[in-house]
C-alpha cells in the first residue's frame, strides 16, 4: 500500500507540494492523530474527577502523558533511522489509539496512568515524525509552505475534534468517546501505510572541508544551532500553557454574560490565528529562500497578546479585548512554531532532520507542560493577571535571546550541508576569500536555487557522497542566527 518513493532529484523537480507523493497521506494521518488526541485532551481528567477520583490523579494522566511524550521524542530519530518513517508511523498511531480501549475497565489509578503512559509513547513517536517527514518529501523551496500547510491540518483537526471530544461525551457518555478516539487514531495507522518507505538518512560526523591555506575547520556544535529557536518556541509555549489553562475562566469571569458566549470559544481562536498566521509565515520564508524575517515580529505579536491579557484583566477592561489578544498570541505563536522549525532544519544538514524535529518537538511540549505548571503556581498566588504578567516576562527573554543571537550569529560557522547550504548551490559570481571572512551575496530568484553548481576547484570534501556544499567555498557565518 505504500506509495513510491521519488529520488532526491526527482522531489526537487515538482512545482507543488500536492504532487509530492504521500504528502496528502501524511497531512491526513497527521491530522486524524491529532484528532484522537485532541478528543481525550479535555476528557479524560474529567473523567477521572466524575468517577470520584482526586484532582492530583487528574492532573496526573495529563502529566504522565506529557512526560512519555517527550521521552519517546527523545529516541525517535534513532528509531526512524533504523526502521523507517511508515513502520514508526504506523506503530505510534496504534500506540495511540488502541490503548483508549483500556479506559473501558475504569477511572482506577493504576490502569488510567498506564493507558496514558501508553499512548503518549505513540504520540511522541508521531510528532517527531511527521515533522521530519515533511522535509523529506516537499521540494526544499516549498519547505516553508509544506510545514505550514502541516500547521492548517493539525489546526483544524483541534478546532473541531477539542469540542467534539467534550460534547459527544456529555450527551452520551464517556465510553463512547473512548471508541470514537480509537477509530480516528486507526484511520491514521491506515495513512500512514501509504507514506513511501523512507529511512532517515544515518548519523553521521558533519562534513570538513580543506583548503590549501586554511586546513580543516570543525563544525558548530549542535546545541548552539538550535538553542536560540528552541527557547523561541518553549517560551511561547510556556504562555501558552497559562493561556490554555486560565483564558476561557478570565473570559467568564471578567463579562459573566458575553463570557459565557465567548469563553468557550477561546481556545479556537488562539488555535484558528496560530494555523494562518503559521502557514503565512511558512509561504514568506519560501519566496524569501530562508527563515528568520518574521521570527521577531512573531515573537512581538505573542508578547503583546500575552501582555494585552495580563493588562485587560487587571484593569477590568472589555472583553473583547482578550479576544483581540488571543489572536495576536495566537498568531504569534504560529509564526514562531514555524520559524523555529524552519531554522532547525535550515541549520542543521539534511541527514539530521528527525533530531531537529525531536528538539523541536520536545521544546514545544516540555514547555507547555512547564508553562502549566509554573504559571498556575503563580496564578494561585497572583491570580489570572498575575500568570499572565509573568508569561509576558518569560516571552521577553525569548525575544532578547533572538535579538542577541542574530547580532553574535554573523561571527559564527555553522555545519555543512545544512538545507540552506543546498539552496544556495546556485551559479552566483562571487570573489574568492580567504579565512574566515565572507563577501555579501545578493538574495538569488527561487527559480534558480535548485541548479547545481561545480564544485570550485582546490576544494576537497571529505566523509559524504553529497554534491559539493557551496560553503566549501566559503564559510556560512551567518547561519547561527535567523536572518542573514
Amino acid at each position: 500500500m505504500a506509495t513510491r518513493a521519488l529520488s532526491r532529484e526527482q522531489i526537487e523537480q515538482l512545482d507543488s507540494i500536492w504532487k509530492s507523493p504521500g504528502f496528502v497521506a501524511t497531512l491526513v494521518a497527521v491530522a486524524a492523530a491529532f484528532g484522537s488526541w485532541s478528543m481525550l485532551l479535555p476528557v479524560i481528567p474529567l473523567a477521572v474527577i466524575d468517577s470520584g477520583g482526586s484532582d492530583a490523579l487528574a492532573g496526573a494522566t495529563t502529566g504522565l502523558f506529557m512526560a512519555a511524550t517527550v521521552l519517546t521524542q527523545i529516541g525517535t530519530p534513532a528509531a526512524l533511522r533504523k526502521f523507517g518513517y511508515n513502520p514508526v508511523m504506523v506503530f505510534a498511531a496504534i500506540m495511540l489509539g488502541v490503548p483508549t480501549l483500556g479506559y473501558l475497565l475504569g477511572m482506577d489509578a493504576v490502569p488510567v496512568l498506564l493507558f496514558s503512559a501508553l499512548r503518549g509513547i505513540g504520540f511522541g513517536a508521531i510528532t517527531v515524525a511527521e515533522s521530519a517527514l515533511i522535509a523529506e518529501l516537499v521540494p526544499v523551496r516549498f519547505l516553508g509552505k509544506g510545514s505550514g500547510m502541516l500547521g492548517v491540518f493539525i489546526g483544524l483537526s483541534q478546532m473541531v475534534f477539542l469540542p467534539m471530544g467534550l460534547a459527544i461525551g456529555q450527551t452520551t457518555s464517556f465510553a463512547v468517546v473512548y471508541v470514537i478516539s480509537t477509530a480516528v487514531a486507526l484511520v491514521a495507522a491506515l495513512m500512514c501505510l501509504r507514506i513511501p518507505r523512507l529511512k532517515a538518512a544515518p548519523k553521521r560526523a558533519a562534513s570538513h572541508y580543506e583548503h590549501p591555506e586554511e586546513g580543516q575547520r570543525p563544525p558548530v556544535p549542535t546545541w548552539r544551532l538550535v538553542t536560540v529557536p528552541a527557547l523561541a518556541v518553549t517560551t511561547l509555549s510556556m504562555s501558552f500553557g497559562a493561556v490554555s489553562a486560565f483564558l476561557p475562566a478570565a473570559v467568564r469571569e471578567l463579562d459573566p454574560v458575553a463570557g459565557a458566549v465567548i469563553g468557550g470559544v477561546m481556545l479556537s481562536i488562539t488555535g484558528g490565528a496560530a494555523m494562518v498566521f503559521r502557514y503565512g509565515s511558512g509561504v514568506i520564508a519560501d519566496r524569501r529562500g530562508m527563515p528568520g524575517l518574521t521570527m521577531l515580529p512573531g515573537q512581538l505579536m505573542g508578547l503583546l497578546g500575552v501582555g494585552l491579557m495580563a493588562v485587560t484583566i487587571m484593569t477590568g477592561g472589555s472583553v473583547w479585548w482578550l479576544v483581540l489578544a488571543a489572536v495576536l498570541f495566537g498568531g504569534g505563536f504560529g509564526v514562531v512554531q514555524n520559524e523555529a522549525l524552519l531554522s532547525m532544519f535550515f541549520r542543521l544538514p539534511r541527514s539530521r532532520v528527525s533530531e531537529a524535529s525531536a528538539l523541536w518537538n520536545i521544546s514545544y511540549d516540555a514547555g507547555t507542560g512547564l508553562g502549566s505548571f509554573v504559571l498556575g503556581a503563580v496564578a494561585a498566588r497572583l491570580a489570572y493577571e498575575g500568570a499572565f504578567g509573568v508569561g509576558a516576562l518569560i516571552v521577553v527573554f525569548g525575544l532578547a535571546l533572538t535579538v542577541a543571537d542574530r547580532l553574535v550569529g554573523r561571527h559564527r560557522i555553522a555545519e555543512r550541508d545544512n538545507t540552506r547550504a543546498r539552496l544556495r548551490q546556485v551559479p552566483v559570481a562571487r570573489r574568492a576569500v580567504r579565512g574566515v571572512r565572507r563577501v555579501a551575496v545578493r538574495p538569488v530568484p527561487l527559480q534558480r536555487l535548485l541548479t547545481r553548481r561545480p564544485p570550485t576547484p582546490g576544494w576537497k570534501q571529505r566523509g559524504t557522497g553529497d554534491v559539493a556544499d557551496v560553503d566549501s567555498e566559503e564559510p556560512d557565518s551567518d547561519m547561527g542566527r535567523d536572518v542573514p
